[in-house]
């Protein structure tokens, strides 16, 4: 299987969701909220350096359980602002969210 490679936006979203988590998680060790959210601190790690940009979403929302944050806030957070998509020459996508 061959996998498509990321676009610029794709990892610039990567990186803010790793920076966001590791922030979330402060004084926290990584195995104890890997564990919490039952994945491995491996995975964690990748997530957290960028190495992992993109994650399942069930991923994300253990993480998100483990470290008291609202998947609501991470979309928030971890958004593009269109300059930025602006700067990666990708086509700017606005998603409706009802």
């Amino acid at each position: 299987m061959v996998r498509t490679p990321l676009t610029p936006e794709e990892r610039l979203r990567g990186e803010r969701l790793g920076r966001l988590l590791r922030e979330a998680r402060g004084e926290r060790s990584m195995v104890a909220v890997a564990a919490s959210a039952g994945i491995s601190a491996e995975t964690l790690r990748k997530i957290e350096t960028g190495r992992a940009p993109t994650p399942a979403f069930f991923t994300v929302a253990a993480l998100a359980g483990a470290l008291g944050l609202s998947m609501d806030e991470l979309l928030g957070r971890c958004a593009l602002e269109p300059a930025e998509c602006a700067e990666s020459g990708e086509p700017v996508v606005v998603p409706l969210i009802a």
